[in-house]
């Protein structure tokens, strides 16, 4: 493993100013950007957890001139606003009751009683914000050498107090772990399955996303869909739709072409633009990704014919989801910019055309034949203009 100190985050040069504020003694660096420093990988988000209580830290962090924002002040969470980034700030906590969808917390003092309350052995690492020294009260240093993604106890109940947790170990299974995976934390999740449909769509739809995100998530999508999880939150989703993801991951690396959820989840998906709405829906995605969902979930072997005029009616982002998704080349794409038609109605009018339907008319003839000509350059345009005037004299 990596030292943490060779971390990019580590060398902001405001987080000393925060630290002294809190008193290096009274917090830790933990979770994500403790784990991803030791494996080497950039992290994006820090995170702090702190033994004062909100309002002290909100007192503490004034009197430095660090602005703060109250983002989660009710669960113990206050963000520190610094000029490298945001740094959420979160008093240590214990669980005093959880009902599978939310958990009643209470502040604590021991940072193994805050380690205990979390997920997985890799998220419960704490660092020291001057030393660096781990403090892992779970076995997550020996689990994140083997490459092992492990409940912290019983996996059973760790899955009980938040359903999500399900989703949330397929997702660090696919970016962390090695196979073969935890036989307790797999069996459990196959066991309480059922239990997603409880939660909210959002954060189901969330969790997903984050999952496909990742470099290649297909063979954690098909053990999903092997133990009865997917089936869960993607009804819709057969072996054929799992080997498609599959396909297409490989695609998009051949193309080189960055993994995106929102494609990825339309191979998940039949070519059903009312079923895609309706998923989209259900998972509450925002409009732009509702609508792009539903727009590849309408793709047609026809696509495949003519790329760029495909791409010039819908746009690179819809086109190259489509032949992506249809396992046709994309290659026709790469580094192509959509042009615009280069003649407008004014010189159609100008050319003798009276102004009305006619000159739509003419306009969306010369565009048609522009497009199947692959696009010609201004002088060719003309040409196709005028013989479209002169059809009709």
């Amino acid at each position: 493993m990596k030292p943490i100190t060779e971390a990019e985050w580590t060398k902001r040069p405001d987080l000393p100013t925060l630290i002294a504020a809190l008193g290096a003694d009274e917090c830790r660096y933990v979770g994500g950007c403790v784990r991803d420093a030791l494996m080497g990988i950039d992290a994006h988000d820090v995170d702090l957890a702190t033994r004062h209580e909100p309002a002290e830290v909100v007192l503490r962090l004034k009197d430095a001139g660090i602005r703060t924002v109250p983002t989660g002040i009710e669960h113990g969470t206050v963000t520190a606003v610094l000029d490298s980034g945001p740094v959420e700030v979160t008093t240590l906590r214990r669980d005093i009751a959880t009902d599978g969808r939310r958990a009643t917390v209470a502040f604590a003092t021991e940072w193994k009683d805050d380690a205990a309350r979390r997920d997985f052995t890799i998220n419960a690492l704490y660092a020291h914000p001057e030393t660096f020294e781990v403090s892992d009260y779970f076995g997550g240093l020996d689990d994140l050498a083997e490459r092992r993604v492990r409940f912290i106890g019983d996996a059973h109940e760790r899955i009980r107090e938040d359903h999500l947790r399900i989703l949330r170990y397929f997702r660090f299974h696919a970016r962390f772990g090695s196979e073969p995976a935890n036989e307790e934390a797999v069996a459990a999740c196959r066991e309480l399955a059922p239990t997603l449909k409880g939660l909210s769509r959002e954060r189901v739809g969330w969790e997903l996303q984050n999952l496909l995100a990742l470099p290649d998530p297909s063979p954690t999508i098909a053990r999903m869909a092997e133990l009865g999880v997917l089936a869960v939150v993607l009804p819709e989703t057969g072996g054929v739709q799992v080997n498609r993801l599959a396909r297409l991951v490989t695609a998009e690396r051949e193309a080189g072409i960055e993994p995106d959820a929102i494609r990825r989840l339309a191979s998940l998906l039949p070519p059903d633009p009312s079923c895609a709405e309706q998923v989209a829906s259900r998972l509450r995605l925002s409009n732009a990704q509702k609508k792009r969902i539903k727009v590849g979930a309408a793709r047609t072997e026809a696509d495949t014919a003519n790329p760029r005029a495909l791409a010039y009616r819908e746009g690179l982002e819809i086109a190259r989801d489509r032949l992506l998704l249809l396992d046709a080349s994309v290659s026709d794409l790469a580094g192509w910019e959509v042009p615009a038609l280069p003649i407008k109605g004014g010189e159609i009018v100008a050319a003798g055309v009276g102004a009305g339907p006619q000159v739509a008319k003419v306009l969306r003839t010369v565009e048609t034949r522009w497009v199947d000509e692959g696009f010609p350059d201004e002088a060719r345009t003309r040409e196709i203009m005028a013989e479209e005037v002169a059809n009709l004299a």
